[in-house]
């Protein structure tokens, strides 16, 4: 059955995950405030709308949690289309607002790998990053372990990531928040929208999917239960034998000759 609660949920975390992110782009911020503006986002929504959705709010997360069977294949097709068409209206809505200002090319995820035509080792960037990404959802939000910090770990693990990855490849590692801004950006080839490039789905669709399934294998092989090394100890059993008791012996009387 369709859930348009969390259609709803995922469509706004996503909206506002793009729109405060790409817009801390634009007004060329640091990389600094620029990875705050996305770690605090995701935190904040984390909280306000976990109870609903469990914010993903990013197709390779939702990806992972259905390959972790924490949801089906059909709730994630809502959540990611809920996710893509957030996403796209941050963009648009932000291409509204800058058109006059300026282009929203600052708003688009890109890099040093991307713009040298190192496009295999921006995927793998995008996938380690998504990596370490994931391995956080799985190991507090959906363990539980973290209790209520998981939000906070999550969106500081997003945080680091962009500090580590953003000069490289934008440090996406969410489908969602490169699709929006490659709609009305042209990074990868002058004249081209973005999102027709097949080099933008290599980075930023392969990369963070491939990151995801990584982390769910190895959460999977933590949760595992550890292989037998030895032969269980198997205990002495002391059987007891009944022993026979000999027959008590019948006593006779002697007799005795006449005289």
């Amino acid at each position: 059955m369709f859930n348009w609660k969390v259609f709803a949920a995922e469509l706004i975390g996503t909206f506002a995950l793009v729109f405060v992110g790409a817009a801390a782009g634009l007004y060329k911020l640091d990389l600094l405030g620029i990875a705050l503006a996305h770690g605090l986002t995701l935190a904040v929504f984390a909280y306000a709308y976990g109870h609903i959705s469990g914010t993903h709010i990013n197709p390779a997360v939702t990806l992972g949690l259905w390959a972790n069977g924490n949801i089906k294949w059909r709730e994630a097709v809502v959540y990611w289309v809920a996710q893509l068409l957030g996403a796209s209206l941050a963009a648009f809505f932000l291409r509204l607002i800058f058109r006059h200002l300026g282009a929203i090319t600052d708003a688009a995820t890109t890099g040093v790998l991307v713009s040298r035509g190192l496009f295999i080792y921006a995927m793998g960037v995008e996938a380690l990053l998504t990596f370490f990404l994931v391995n956080t959802v799985l190991h507090t939000a959906v363990d539980g372990k973290a209790g209520p910090f998981a939000g906070w770990a999550i969106g500081a693990t997003l945080t680091i990531a962009i500090l580590a990855g953003g000069p490289l490849t934008g440090a996406s590692l969410n489908p969602a928040r490169s699709f929006g801004p490659a709609l009305f950006t042209s990074t990868l080839h002058f004249g081209t929208n973005d999102f027709l490039n097949p080099t933008f789905y290599l980075i930023y669709f392969m990369g963070p999917f491939i990151g995801s399934i990584l982390a769910v294998m190895l959460y999977q092989f933590f949760k595992s239960e550890p292989a037998m090394s030895e032969e269980p100890e198997t205990e002495d059993v002391v059987v007891e034998v009944p022993v026979k008791k000999p027959a008590a012996r019948k006593t006779t009387a002697r007799k005795t000759a006449k005289k």
